[in-house]
């Protein structure tokens, strides 16, 4: 995989590139839908490509191989064939899920033992059998496997678990380098720079992830509880040391202003099951401002969702329609907000990035910001 570098803002860290992967180029900044167990909830692959105009997924090591498992994906012939998308797709390491599960896994140095949310059986990933889960699947981008410690952790353990971490990451690269790609693609690995909110462990794990020379890089453990102002502070650590020609992954970030405001410290990739769980839960973002659809107000508000986006759910559906399908518990609202949802937050990289090669984007994003987080 190559980042090509195409503009830098003058006034703020905001780059835009492309990414050039086998299966279709992408260009950053990008946000990447959530299909966690092999699917964008609510959303087709088609209404993902057309509608959304995603260019490339996540998927999640952790519920993809608990189900439907490694060997039926390898014996489909990988992830993207048994879901029907054509274009790139990141999985992440299962961390994060394993990890959340804090009354039920075990870490220790060989990995972590866990049991699953399904029907209570015992796992184990190692930094080796998660690059080899991660292969079967045949995700164009894989992460190493890390312990997201708690956003408040005290020193000591945050410094005893990034060291951890950081074994584990040569442990991955080790395992992913004596191994091969499956299905006649390349695959890239990512580093996850952890380190909680110390700034020199921040900087310290960013030191060792570059020292591993790869495709790009991921942080991770953010926006697990800490104020908005110091996870920025983390990031602006974070990508004074990471390297400028390679692609600067935020995991699991976040909100519309979040995402703008990472953007401008030099972030290039974000996902977040944000669009997609919000809409299910009845608020949509748009160009002009957050709505609660369920509000009583849009009953008779017979508007388009968003006239400024291209989605054909935008022209086609009406606040109040929508307004009635959420009441209804109807399927075609989940779908309708969801895909309304996915459709802004593509939208929103998608100016960034515009304004980015313009030259105007700090004056852009201000007036953005203030527009798109107004509660209508």
């Amino acid at each position: 995989m190559e980042f090509i570098l195409l503009a830098n803002d003058k006034q703020t860290s905001a780059r835009a590139g492309r990414l050039v992967a086998g299966r279709g180029d992408v260009e950053t900044p990008v946000f990447m839908p959530v299909g966690t167990a092999g699917t964008v909830k609510a959303v087709h692959a088609r209404e993902l490509r057309e509608e959304v105009r995603a260019r490339i997924i996540l998927g999640n090591t952790y519920h993809l191989y608990l189900r439907p498992g490694a060997s039926i994906l390898r014996a489909a012939g990988g992830l993207h064939r048994f879901c029907g998308w054509d274009g790139p797709i990141l999985t992440d390491s299962g961390g994060f899920q394993v990890f959340s599960l804090a009354d039920s896994r075990k870490i220790t140095e060989e990995g972590v033992t866990f049991r699953s949310h399904i029907d209570g059986s015992l796992h184990l990933f190692t930094p080796e059998n998660v690059m080899d889960i991660q292969r079967a699947i045949g995700a164009d981008i894989v992460m190493a496997l890390d312990e997201c410690p708690p956003g408040q952790s005290d020193r000591a353990y945050a410094r005893t678990s990034l060291e951890r971490t950081q074994r584990w990451l040569e442990r991955c690269a080790r395992r992913f380098d004596e191994t091969e790609a499956l299905y006649g693609y390349p695959q890239s690995l990512f580093p996850i720079v952890q380190g909680c909110a110390y700034p020199d462990l921040r900087e310290q794990a960013a030191e060792h992830a570059a020292s591993l020379q790869r495709d790009g890089y991921a942080i991770g453990g953010l926006a697990v509880g800490e104020p908005a102002e110091v996870m920025y502070e983390m990031i602006e650590r974070v990508n004074k040391v990471l390297p400028t020609d390679k692609p600067r992954y935020l995991m699991g970030v976040g909100t519309p202003e979040n995402i703008l405001e990472a953007i401008a410290r030099g972030v290039d990739m974000f996902d977040c099951v944000m669009p997609t769980r919000n809409g299910r839960n009845g608020m949509l973002f748009t160009t002009e401002g957050v709505i609660n659809i369920k509000n009583k107000k849009w009953e008779t508000d017979f508007s388009p969702l968003d006239p400024a986006l291209l989605s054909f759910v935008d022209g086609d559906y009406s606040k109040a329609y929508v307004h009635h399908l959420i009441k209804a518990r109807e399927i075609l609202g989940l779908q309708i907000c969801s895909i309304h949802n996915l459709s802004f937050y593509l939208w929103l990289v998608r100016e960034a990035r515009k304004r980015i090669m313009a030259g105007d984007f700090a004056t852009w994003k201000t007036a953005t910001l203030k527009r798109i987080t107004t509660r209508l």
